[in-house]
């Protein structure tokens, strides 16, 4: 099928997601849509995103959650053309559905880890950043500012322990672990979650490892002090910070 055809496709699909009465019927064409914006290159993947962005009003809870889904599948493989559809991630940490709340702690988090791990691989090779790349990371940072609110904030279980999760990759991601960086970077190319502070230090424009080091050490504290204050959390946030 030839380009313009599975981008006409996958228009179609995602305006019967949008208009179509049945729930069945939405989130059929949803699926469909991933997969053929999965197979499309990322420019043309990219001229579909800010109707894929708009499945964000959709009233039903489902088509939320998996829209959290897909635009973690397709903003991954076109990262420098995601930043219309990262907004979407930050706004549903506060959704009404609890689902569509953990979908994008999950979703998020992936993303957070891969737009972390590009903003060191491209300086190193290039001595540069991109702004795309700095503009995510700007909403990178929005992202963890959400999560940690929900971790700290009253509410549903589920959610604060996949916050709580969050709160764990920060820390082990920015506490250094010694580890020769130009041989890590090395090794772990192109991995999700190898990144660590140990690779900044060399410097870095956008990243500065003593803040972000400190604000790991803070985040440890934090993860402690609820570990004392457990007689006052529920059980299964308790056993998180413990296994942690």
């Amino acid at each position: 099928m030839a380009i313009a055809d599975s981008r006409d496709q996958a228009l179609s699909l995602l305006t019967a997601a949008t208009n179509h009465a049945d729930l069945v019927v939405k989130l059929s064409s949803l699926k469909q849509a991933k997969d053929i914006l999965s197979s499309l290159n990322s420019s043309s993947a990219a001229e579909l995103f800010p109707y894929l962005a708009d499945l964000q009003l959709s009233p039903q809870s489902l088509v939320r959650k998996f829209l959290v889904e897909i635009i973690e599948d397709v903003a991954l493989k076109a990262m420098e053309h995601s930043s219309i559809l990262v907004p979407v991630l930050v706004a549903f940490l506060r959704d009404v559905d609890c689902d569509v709340v953990k979908q994008s702690v999950v979703s998020g988090t992936n993303f957070f880890c891969s737009v972390l791990e590009e903003l060191a691989l491209q300086f190193q090779q290039h001595g540069k950043v991109d702004r795309w790349l700095e503009e995510l990371w700007v909403w990178m940072v929005r992202f963890k500012e959400g999560v940690f609110s929900i971790a700290l904030e009253p509410g549903p279980v589920g959610v604060k322990l996949l916050a709580l999760k969050f709160l764990e990759t920060y820390v082990l991601l920015f506490t250094s672990d010694n580890i020769d960086s130009e041989k890590s970077v090395g090794a772990t190319r192109g991995s999700r979650r190898t990144f660590n502070v140990s690779w900044l230090n060399g410097g870095h424009p956008i990243l500065d490892p003593v803040a972000l080091t400190s604000d790991a050490n803070r985040t440890l504290f934090i993860l402690m002090d609820m570990l004392r204050s457990a007689s006052s959390l529920p059980g299964s946030v308790t056993i998180t910070v413990v296994n942690w």
